[in-house]
């Protein structure tokens, strides 16, 4: 059996913003690295933006005031699935 490699060649723009952007989670809190100038969409799991914030900073701490349940957070093209107990 031979292994043949197999190569991909990834789109530039999309690599250097997954790579440059953070989003953590600590209770109603998130933490955005690397967004400066990005917008913070939060959705809730039926798809309906609940939140829209511009990121103004290279590392920003924004408070969140939602309700118990699961949401989508996007920021550029970097998703995060989060639940707020």
């Amino acid at each position: 059996m031979t292994a043949i490699p197999v190569y991909a060649i990834p789109d530039q723009d999309g690599i250097e913003q997954v790579m440059r952007v953070r989003i953590t989670v600590n209770g109603p809190s998130v933490r955005i690295v690397g967004g400066d100038g990005m917008v913070l969409e939060v959705y809730n799991l039926t798809g309906a933006k609940v939140l829209s914030r511009q990121i103004d900073g290279q590392d920003k701490t924004l408070s969140l005031n939602l309700s118990k349940g699961c949401y989508l957070l996007k920021v550029g093209t970097v998703v995060r699935k989060i639940s707020i107990q």
